[in-house]
């Protein structure tokens, strides 16, 4: 086993001690941990495809608060908190949020499969070789990035949350205010 893997590997079997909800699917509350992003560590740039063919890039987003949604098929809590992603963004979509599903390392065929029986209409982005979500995440699913208008990054939440709850309203509602003039 590479050194990478081996880590990745110990930062998940932490994470399933520190965050049960995501190693027991169906547990009644999400468990989650909300980290300050590194005030010292830039925002790592991104240019990932979405299933339609277009590509997304960070650079672009600037002006919009952001959500990057780090996500599998084969991962139970990023399926639970997909339908309240979706209604965060529809109930922000006024004030511009950008609400962003990056895939790890799954074919668009495999996903667009998924779709059939989870429809889920927020972009999606391809991460096919795993590197945007080495690096923006600790690569545990679900981790979502929280980022100003100003494309700087706030807070990563690592493992499922009720986007529509207070405790989600509480990291989202800073990042909505007016855009700079």
């Amino acid at each position: 086993r590479t050194r990478r893997r081996v880590i990745g590997e110990a930062l998940a079997g932490a994470a399933a001690v520190a965050l049960p909800g995501l190693a027991l699917p169906g547990l009644a509350r999400a468990a989650n941990v909300v980290r300050p992003w590194p005030a010292a560590r830039p925002a790592p740039e991104f240019a990932l495809g979405d299933l339609d063919g277009k590509t997304w890039t960070l650079a672009a987003l600037k002006g919009r608060p952001v959500l990057l949604n780090f996500w599998a098929t084969w991962c139970q809590p990023c399926r639970n908190e997909m339908p309240s992603l979706e209604l965060l963004a529809t109930r922000h979509e006024r004030a511009g949020l950008a609400v962003l599903a990056v895939n790890y390392k799954e074919p668009a065929a495999k996903i667009q499969q998924f779709l059939q029986t989870l429809p889920f209409s927020l972009p999606i982005l391809l991460d096919p070789d795993g590197d945007a979500a080495s690096n923006w995440t600790p690569r545990v699913f679900p981790t979502t990035v929280l980022i100003g208008r100003d494309g700087v990054p706030r807070q990563s939440v690592i493992g499922e949350m009720d986007w529509m709850d207070g405790a989600a309203r509480e990291l989202v509602e800073p990042l909505l205010g007016r855009a700079s003039r």
